[in-house]
């Protein structure tokens, strides 16, 4: 059975019982209210029939009076008996469910009836002045036949009233101790009913949610859990859930375990690469730098010769024109000097020149990478007015327009920043349209959120560098950033490595570079440096 048809069972067979008990109350709450109804009734029986009586002696003594002083205006009262009839209509009504009083009631009207026409008689007699003796003999005795009559039948109804009353008191002050009784039985009643519900629910629902909170204790503590409930609610399903759970648990703590010694040896793997990384780097910077420093000296001494070549390729040339040789040997001599020589000299120190810039790169690749950071705030704002001061003869030639934004302050090595905005802004100076105003726009991101709690939380602020020049073509953006790679070779003169040293400087400083780029319509260059230290 289903939790909710156990709950609405729990509710429902309680409730129906009170439902039954609260009949009960009501039943007897309105036979109270019924004989508290015949109680007022009677109550008012008697009143009534105390206050028919007076009106008609009264009326019985005026005509006696208007008989001796032959006066009929004494007998004509009509509303003694409206009032009269009214009571009487009264006492009809409140009588109506007693017949025998019912039936005393129309004996009196009779009497009433009779009475009032026996004076409606005597006062015609009176008005035509005949003889009253036969009707004064209707009033001879102590009260006149039909009002006797009436008292007569008004005293039995008074006594049947009175009994009728009492009994109807009596009827009341049981009716009220048996509304009592019923409510006190209702209320205990629906205690015990809600009491023995509870009682069910504590031993059939209770226990089992007791059972289901400590496999949940259980399996939040890593426990095991306890015998799988039985049954087919939703109680049962939930501890299913739960020992299910515990099972998934199991198995993924076994995966977790298997996964975390792989994981630590992959760790050791990478931890033993990225040592043989890392000393190889160091080994080929320090091979680029030895390499490059032993081959400048080979480079000025073949550029000191190919001079002194240049020197005796001079003396010689005066030396054939003061020869005096022949027309046809001294022009072969000029031809020999003049053009294989000397184009083999030009030729070799242009190769000169071109070697020494490599070997230029190289080393200022390689000084990227071994320098000692001296680490402190760098107003990233007066970097980029010195550096735009430094460029401002180009950015005149360019006829550029460079606008720099907000540039709050990073964490890093003063020079390298410098560095760092330097070869950035002049990459954009040297790669603008010239076919269109040149601008370029420095500035900064706002910050990204960082979890303070974090272990080694860095507040990291993002820079930008914005042209509107030639722009990348997609297919070269991924070699933006390596070394000797050029773009536009015929637009700007350069040995390619200025932005390979810009990464490399950021990825020291904790950071990285990327570049967002459309050919034609310019380029953003975007670097990320710390605000402030990582803590230790």
């Amino acid at each position: 059975m289903k939790l909710f048809t156990k709950g609405l069972l729990l509710i429902a067979v309680p409730s129906l019982v009170e439902l039954a008990l609260l009949g009960v109350v009501f039943d007897t709450q309105e036979q109270t209210a019924q004989a508290a109804q015949w109680v007022t009734n009677s109550k008012q029986i008697l009143y009534q029939s105390s206050a028919i009586v007076d009106p008609l002696l009264r009326e019985a003594a005026r005509v006696r009076t208007g008989i001796v002083i032959g006066d009929p205006s004494l007998l004509e009262r009509h509303t003694v008996w409206i009032d009269v009839s009214d009571r009487l209509s009264k006492l009809d009504a409140l009588v109506a469910d007693t017949p025998q009083q019912v039936e005393r009631v129309h004996k009196m009207k009779r009497a009433i009836d009779a009475y009032r026409a026996q004076t409606v008689m005597i006062s015609q007699a009176l008005r035509d002045g005949r003889n009253l003796q036969s009707l004064a003999a209707l009033e001879s005795g102590a009260l006149p036949q039909p009002v006797a009559a009436f008292r007569d039948e008004l005293a039995a109804f008074g006594e049947e009233a009175s009994r009728l009353d009492a009994e109807r008191s009596a009827a009341l002050v049981r009716r009220r101790e048996h509304q009592q009784y019923a409510l006190i039985a209702a209320v205990i009643g629906s205690m015990l009913i809600w009491a023995g519900t509870a009682v069910v629910f504590a031993r059939s629902i209770g226990r089992r949610l007791e059972v289901l909170t400590d496999n949940a204790e259980r399996l939040g503590n890593g426990r095991p859990l306890a015998a799988r409930l039985s049954g087919n609610d939703e109680i049962a399903a939930l501890d299913a859930v739960l020992h299910q759970t515990g099972a998934r648990l199991r198995e993924a703590e076994a995966e977790q375990a298997s996964l975390k010694k792989r994981l630590e040896a992959r760790a050791q793997e990478l931890a033993g690469v990225n040592e043989e990384l890392r000393q190889e780097t160091q080994d080929n910077e320090m091979f680029i730098y030895s390499v490059s420093h032993d081959l400048r000296s080979p480079l000025v001494n073949l550029q000191g010769f190919s001079k002194e070549l240049q020197v005796s390729c001079d003396e010689l040339d005066s030396i054939v024109v003061e020869g005096r040789l022949p027309a046809a040997e001294q022009k072969r001599m000029a031809h020999i000097l003049d053009g294989d020589v000397r184009e083999s000299l030009q030729y070799l120190r242009s190769a000169v020149t071109r070697a020494a810039a490599i070997i230029e790169a190289l080393l200022r690749i390689s000084r990227a990478g071994r320098l000692e950071y001296q680490w402190q705030r760098v107003s990233v704002a007066r970097v980029v007015a010195r550096v735009a001061e430094t460029l401002q003869r180009a950015i005149e030639e360019r006829g550029a327009v460079v606008t720099v934004r907000d540039l709050p302050p990073a964490w890093g090595d003063p020079a390298a920043i410098e560095q760092i905005f330097s070869n950035l802004i002049g990459n954009a100076l040297n790669y603008l349209d010239p076919a269109r105003n040149g601008r370029i726009e420095i500035g900064a991101l706002e910050p990204e959120p960082v979890d303070e709690n974090g272990p080694r939380a860095i507040r990291m602020r993002t820079y930008y560098v914005r042209d509107n020049g030639l722009g990348i073509p997609a297919a070269y953006m991924s070699k933006v950033f390596r070394a000797f790679q050029r773009l536009h070779g015929d637009v700007a003169n350069g040995d390619g490595v200025g932005l390979a040293v810009v990464r490399r400087t950021v990825e020291r400083h904790g950071g990285r570079v990327w570049v967002e780029s459309a050919q034609g319509a310019g380029s953003t260059f975007f670097v990320v440096l710390p605000e402030q230290p990582a803590r230790p």
